[in-house]
C-alpha cells in the first residue's frame, strides 16, 4: 500500500544490520541530489532527520525533539558517537561560566572574543564568534544540566588533563602573541574523569538524555542523496539501509551532521593537500566528507575547505619546551611554547612539512617515546649539526643567537615565555623529527558547507536552501585554522548542534 505523510518514523522492513561495504564507496562518492518533481514513495517519515550521531547530531536531535518534533537521528557506522567520543572531550568556554566563577577565574565576553577573533588565521567567523561568546556561559550551563560530569579543580599544567581536573588552559593563550591580545584565563571545560575518557563521558551523558527525550536512531544507515523539490526546498533523503535504497521523508528539515573528510583521500589530495601527507588521519572512520558533498550537490557553497589542525605534541613533559625547533634552514621560526595545535599548523602550512626538535640534556624526554623518532645524538651542537639535513653551519649559528640571549632569559625573535626560556648547554644535544610523514601528526579538516548562525546551510549568494540545515564539522564553523584551543570543535558542534535542530523544528513547521 502507499505510504502516506502520517506514518510514523522506522523502517517497516527488519533492523537494519548491514551495508558497510556499500556505505564506504557511497560515502567517497559525492553525487548528486535528486530531484523529485512529483511526490516519491516514502518509506520512513519523520518531521526532522538528523544524519550523523557525534555532538553535533545529538545535539541537534536532542533539541529538535524538545520543540516538539518527531526526530529520526541515523548513523552510517555500527556504532554511534562520531569523532566526539573519540576526542579529549574538551569544550572551549568562558566569559564566566560557572566553573570559572567556583574556582575565581576572572574572564569576560570581551576578553574571550579578543582572544578568538584575534589570535588565529585572518578573517575569522566574525558573527559566529561573538554569538558563541555571548552565550558562552549559559551554553555551559546546558551542557552540566544534560549530566556531563565536571568537578571543581583546574590545572595550570600543559596539556589535557588525565586525573579529575575540569579546567586548564587549554590552547595558546598564555604564548605570544596571544597573551598581549587578550587577557589570558582557563577555558577549557573537559568532564573530570581520569584519563583521556573526556569525549566517552560527555557522550555517554547526551546520548542518555537523547534515549530519554524518545528520538529514535538507527545505525547502518548511509546517506547517499539529498531529496529536493522542484523549487529547490529539501525534502528528504535517499540511504542504503541493509542493502537496499530508501526514501526518508523529513517534514520540516534535514540537518547534516556527518563530521569532516579526513578519511576520504580523494577530497583530501583535492581540497587540503598540506593534509595529505600528515602521519595520522584522526577521526571517526565515518569523517568521508559525505555531508559536505550531499549539501554541495543541493546548491550549497563550502568555505576553508584547504584548512584543518595538524598537532605537533611535544609536551608534555614540558621541560621539552626549552628546546628549540629548527626548520630546513637550521631556523627557528615559532616560540616553542604555544599552542601544539599552532606549531603543528606552522610546520605543515608553512616548513613543507618538515622540522626538527633540538634538545640538551635537561630538555630532553627522558624516557622512550615514540612520537617523533630520533634522527641526531652528538656531545656537540656542531657534530649533531652533521647529521641532519641542513645547511654547514646554521644550526651552529642559530643556536649560538638563542643561547646568547636565552642567558638572560630572554627571546627577542619569538618571545618564548621567560619560563621556558634558557640556554642549551649539556650534552648529550639531541635532534627529533617532526615531520609530519615522519613523526605522530594527528591531524583533521574544518572546511565545510556554509552555514548561518542557525545552522541554515546557505548556498553560493548567501541565501539559506530551505529545509537544509548542518552543524559540526560537517560545516565551516567556529574552528579554523592554526587550530588555537582545543575544544573550540566539541564546543562549535554541540552550541550549533542545538541551534541547526531548534530551527529545523521551529521553521520547518511554520
Amino acid at each position: 500500500r502507499p505510504v502516506t505523510d502520517r506514518e510514523q518514523p522506522g523502517f517497516r522492513r527488519r533492523q537494519v544490520l548491514g551495508g558497510l561495504g556499500a556505505a564506504a564507496a557511497t560515502l567517497a562518492a559525492g553525487a548528486a541530489a535528486e530531484r523529485a518533481e512529483a511526490a516519491p514513495n516514502w518509506d520512513v517519515f519523520t518531521d526532522v532527520l538528523v544524519v550523523g550521531s557525534g555532538a553535533a547530531g545529538v545535539c541537534a536531535a536532542l533539541e529538535a525533539r524538545r520543540a516538539g518534533a518527531q526526530v529520526l537521528l541515523v548513523e552510517s557506522l555500527s556504532q554511534f558517537g562520531g569523532s566526539s567520543a573519540m576526542s579529549g572531550g574538551v569544550v572551549y568556554a568562558g566569559g564566566g561560566t560557572a566553573l570559572q566563577r567556583s574556582l575565581r577565574i576572572d574572564d569576560s565576553v570581551e576578553e574571550m572574543y579578543n582572544f578568538l577573533s584575534q589570535a588565529g588565521g585572518p578573517h575569522p567567523p566574525l558573527e559566529k564568534i561573538q554569538l558563541y561568546c555571548e552565550e558562552s556561559s549559559a551554553h555551559f550551563g546546558w551542557l552540566v544540566e544534560q549530566g556531563i560530569p565536571y568537578g571543581e579543580r583546574m590545572t595550570l599544567d600543559k596539556g589535557l588533563p588525565m586525573g579529575d581536573e575540569s579546567l586548564y588552559f587549554s590552547g595558546t593563550e598564555l604564548a605570544w602573541p596571544a597573551r598581549e591580545l587578550a587577557r589570558p584565563a582557563p577555558r577549557g571545560h573537559v568532564p573530570g574523569v581520569p584519563g583521556m575518557n573526556g569525549g566517552r563521558s560527555l557522550m555517554q551523558a547526551l546520548f542518555a538524555q537523547l534515549d530519554a527525550s524518545g528520538v529514535e536512531k538507527q545505525a547502518r544507515v548511509v546517506g547517499e542523496r539529498l531529496i529536493v523539490w522542484g523549487d529547490g526546498r529539501v525534502a528528504g533523503l535517499r540511504v542504503n539501509a541493509d542493502g537496499e535504497s530508501r526514501r526518508i521523508r523529513a517534514r520540516r528539515g534535514i540537518v547534516l551532521a556527518c563530521g569532516g573528510f579526513i578519511h576520504n583521500p580523494d577530497m583530501l589530495r583535492r581540497y587540503a593537500p598540506h593534509l595529505f601527507d600528515c602521519s595520522v588521519p584522526w577521526g571517526n572512520a565515518g569523517d568521508q566528507g559525505a555531508g559536505i558533498n550531499m549539501g554541495i550537490a543541493a546548491g550549497g557553497a563550502a568555505l576553508r575547505m584547504h584548512e584543518g589542525f595538524a598537532i605537533a605534541p611535544i609536551y608534555p613533559p614540558e621541560n621539552t619546551i626549552s628546546g628549540i625547533l629548527v626548520n630546513a634552514a637550521g631556523q627557528r621560526f615559532i616560540a616553542e611554547d604555544a599552542y601544539h595545535g599552532v606549531l603543528g599548523h606552522a610546520i605543515a602550512f608553512h616548513q613543507q612539512g618538515s622540522a626538527w626538535l633540538v634538545t640538551d640534556q635537561a630538555s630532553s624526554f627522558g624516557f622512550q617515546q615514540d612520537n617523533f623518532p630520533i634522527v641526531g645524538r652528538a656531545n656537540t651542537i656542531g657534530d649533531l649539526a652533521l647529521q641532519l639535513p641542513l645547511p654547514k653551519g646554521a644550526l651552529q649559528h642559530t643556536v649560538a643567537y638563542y643561547n646568547r640571549h636565552a642567558d638572560n632569559r630572554e627571546d627577542p625573535l619569538f618571545h618564548k615565555s621567560p619560563d621556558y626560556v634558557r640556554p642549551l648547554s649539556g650534552p648529550p644535544y639531541v635532534a627529533y623529527d617532526l615531520s609530519v610523514d615522519q613523526a605522530f601528526t594527528p591531524v583533521h579538516t574544518f572546511g565545510g558547507l556554509h552555514t548561518s548562525v542557525d545552522g541554515q546551510v546557505l548556498n553560493s549568494f548567501g541565501e539559506a536552501i530551505p529545509g537544509l540545515f548542518a552543524a559540526g564539522r560537517t560545516t565551516a564553523g567556529l574552528p579554523t585554522a592554526p587550530y588555537i584551543a582545543s575544544g573550540l570543535s566539541v564546543g562549535d558542534c554541540t552550541f550549533f548542534g542545538r541551534r541547526a535542530g531548534r530551527t529545523a523544528a521551529v521553521e520547518g513547521k511554520a
